[in-house]
């Protein structure tokens, strides 16, 4: 074997550092409902201390920082894009933006972050007339943000009201979390047996969180939203009902294109969760169980099941097994 020349080795070892970097990265990535849960209740208590929405701050955070994703929050822990204004005196971030190598304010921690977005809008006159609205009118906060001159985008409000719309954001603004039958879901409580033939049967002690446009309930388990699936349903009505693309019902639901759907089955309209709530830390199979319909009962993705489990992609489980949860 003739050996590899110097520029292509330097050139392979490149390449293999790269993708690594690329896979590492999108491993890292945190989702939406991680960044809700990681935040709320600092966002809650800046409300407290301010009196801006909690609601407001956790869709701002969520677009300005790609939810908690971006270069910026990674790097600097400024999940509101914050720039260093001559009033700055702390650690700074240099990167391209509207401008080349703009400044940014670096923070320890992103809580901090929160905090100085809290006294960066209380502090600045351009955002006083904020505060004469009501702490639970969140649009009138999202378009007196654009009015104020908080972002240039022209659809900055329409983008923080569906944020705040879509992950039920606004129930923050009460000062609380909501407790949730859903989320307090035991496994001694669930036949999950019955779901084989009816998603009714999981329903049947919670209360909707909250509903379509046409009126359907929405339920939660382990802060992942799903519905049941009635006569008429198919992936391409409920695509337009909840305003999402067919495939992603494919996807969160470890479905193939040919399914067909059936009536009381349980279809999920956003990623389960990787693990069990706390409450859940394993199952014990009973028979005539398959991985989805336990994937179904927690809100786990079955990969996540798997993994946790040792499972192979083709492997079943048979009644007796005990899999983690979490």
């Amino acid at each position: 074997m003739k050996p590899i020349p110097k520029l292509k080795h330097s050139i392979l070892i490149f390449l293999i550092s790269f993708f690594l970097t690329l896979y590492a990265s999108a491993q890292d990535r945190i989702s939406t409902e991680e960044y809700i849960e990681t935040y709320r209740e600092v966002a809650i208590k800046k409300m407290g201390e301010y009196g801006i929405p909690a609601s407001i701050t956790l869709a701002q955070g969520i677009l300005e920082s790609g939810s908690g994703n971006s270069g910026l929050a990674r790097k600097a822990n400024n999940h509101f894009g914050i720039k260093c204004h001559n009033d700055w005196n702390g650690k700074t971030f240099h990167m391209d933006d509207d401008a080349k190598n703009e400044c940014f304010r670096k923070y320890k921690d992103p809580s901090d972050s929160y905090r100085d977005h809290s006294i960066f809008l209380t502090k600045r006159d351009r955002y006083a007339f904020l505060f004469d609205y009501d702490v639970t009118d969140y649009k009138s906060w999202a378009k007196g943000l654009k009015k104020a001159g908080y972002a240039t985008n022209p659809k900055y409000p329409q983008l923080l009201i569906s944020l705040i719309e879509k992950y039920d954001l606004a129930q923050y603004d009460t000062g609380k979390t909501k407790k949730r039958r859903s989320e307090e879901i035991i496994a001694s409580e669930v036949d999950s047996t019955a779901v084989i033939m009816s998603g009714s049967a999981l329903v049947a002690s919670m209360q909707p969180v909250t509903q379509s446009g046409t009126g359907r309930p929405v339920y939660e388990i382990n802060k992942a939203k799903f519905i049941v699936i009635k006569q008429g349903d198919t992936f391409y009505s409920l695509a337009n009902e909840f305003d999402i693309y067919s495939w992603q019902l494919f996807k969160y639901n470890d479905l193939e294109k040919n399914h067909v759907l059936q009536v009381d089955e349980i279809i999920y309209l956003e990623k389960k969760r990787k693990k069990a709530n706390k409450q859940n830390q394993q199952h014990s199979v009973k028979e005539g169980e398959s991985l989805r319909i336990i994937s179904n009962v927690y809100g786990v993705r079955m990969s996540s099941l798997r993994k946790m489990n040792g499972l192979s992609n083709d492997e079943d489980i048979v009644a007796g097994m005990v899999l983690k949860l979490r």
